[in-house]
């Protein structure tokens, strides 16, 4: 899987969740502050995921 699919996928998560936040009546600034770890997290496991492995010797 690419880093670019990995990432948009990711994104649409964050984008849902905020908006299911903001329905909710959760305060701005909470939401902002949630999207931010969760994109932090997202890049983590992108990185983790895609990266290629140095083949065995």
């Amino acid at each position: 899987m690419s880093f670019l699919l990995y990432m948009i996928g990711f994104l649409i998560v964050i984008g849902g969740l905020a908006w299911g936040a903001t329905v909710a009546g959760v305060p701005q600034l909470y939401i902002i502050i949630g999207a931010v770890v969760l994109l932090g997290i997202g890049i983590l496991t992108a990185v983790s995921n895609t990266r290629h492995r140095d083949p065995p010797n």
